[in-house]
């Protein structure tokens, strides 16, 4: 915990002593919150099983992780099951629990933390044209002028800036291993934390890689996040899964030094230090002066498997609510749930009008 690559501007004497805080901070290396139990079997007790398979090798291990592949990259459409009617009644609609969100809020400080693929922008074919709108921006504009937020995306930092276009955001890319704060007003930034940094010259090593054994499988697309990478499979044909599985396993057994994930088709490889999207939010929340407040209320809005950490995060703590970006019903951490981005938009412009209207006393729950 003595190199995180850490830099504070002279201007932030508060922000200091909270960086300082936050990276003597043990508990931000540690194991991870261990998963709660499912709501429920069938799907989810699958996934315990592949997980089992990954541990082995050869073909076993190249078939787990195509079916891991395939669990991560559900149907389009939500069945209308039984399931699906279970799943909304323990994960309900932040939009009809808006009021008990509101009232727990009292008295507290809203700090707002948004996933962008698949929570600002919709998935797309071509992850370079993940573009948000101008609605859905000018929503998270108007949410940043009342509350702290933060974008926390599995993209690279200056990349998800590109896509955003707020300078007044906080942007925690690659999964959370590059964090920057808004600019001060001097081209200097309030807050960089990059604790992956030893990590860059394996990375490009290894996208370089990538890229020479993915080139002629057809729709594969290798992005470079900097200190994570993306290997996206929205595009192969699901008879090449197996060998594209193959070749980045090839690349990957020469560098134990990175782990591998799964997200909504796409394979995300990253360094195996302990940090995360949840330790980026506890980070984040220490540098704002929140390290063991009772007077904040985190809330973390996303679709992806590797938001499930920030979640934990916040059921560890007790403390803010996790939002599921989701149709389909999924093992999850989050208290609530919304459908796609066009009710993220609706939820954050909701989340405005409130704290508008509370402000001249006339809120009505």
């Amino acid at each position: 915990m003595t190199n995180q690559n850490v830099v504070v501007s002279d201007g932030k004497s508060s922000m200091k002593v909270a960086v300082a805080m936050a990276m003597s901070n043990t508990s931000l290396f540690s194991q991870a919150v261990p998963k709660p139990p499912t709501w429920s079997a069938g799907r989810f007790v699958r996934r315990k099983a592949v997980k089992k398979l990954e541990s082995q090798g050869g073909p076993h291990k190249i078939n787990a992780w195509v079916d891991s592949m395939r669990a991560s990259s559900p149907a389009k459409s939500p069945p209308s099951s039984p399931e699906h009617d279970s799943w909304m009644v323990t994960h309900p609609s932040a939009m009809d629990m808006f009021d008990e969100i509101a009232r727990s809020s009292k008295g507290k400080k809203i700090v707002m933390f948004l996933d962008y693929d698949g929570t600002l922008s919709p998935i797309v074919q071509d992850p370079d044209r993940a573009f948000m709108s101008e609605d859905m921006r000018a929503a998270v504009k108007a949410v940043a002028r009342y509350f702290p937020t933060a974008i926390v995306s599995g993209r690279g930092k200056d990349k998800v800036h590109d896509f955003v276009k707020l300078k007044e955001l906080y942007y925690a890319g690659s999964h959370g291993m590059d964090i920057e704060g808004p600019s001060n007003g001097n081209d200097d930034k309030s807050i960089v934390c990059q604790p992956a940094s030893e990590f860059l010259p394996i990375i490009n090593q290894v996208y370089n890689k990538l890229i020479q054994k993915t080139k002629f499988i057809e729709g594969a697309k290798v992005e470079s996040n900097k200190f994570c990478l993306s290997v996206h499979f929205r595009c192969v044909d699901e008879k090449r899964w197996p060998e594209l599985a193959e070749q980045v396993k090839q690349v990957l057994n020469d560098y134990p030094k990175l782990k591998m994930n799964y997200g909504r088709k796409v394979l995300e490889i990253k360094p195996t230090i302990k940090w995360d999207k949840g330790k980026a939010l506890e980070f984040l929340l220490e540098a704002l002066g929140f390290a063991n407040s009772k007077d904040v209320l985190p809330i973390y809005i996303g679709d992806d498997r590797t938001d499930e950490d920030a979640f934990k995060v916040l059921r560890k703590r007790k403390q803010g609510f996790g939002i599921l970006v989701s149709k389909l019903p999924k093992e999850t951490s989050a208290a609530y749930t919304l459908q796609d981005p066009s009710e993220v938009k609706r939820f954050l412009q909701r989340l405005v009008e409130w704290k508008q209207v509370s402000q001249c006393g006339y809120y009505r729950s």
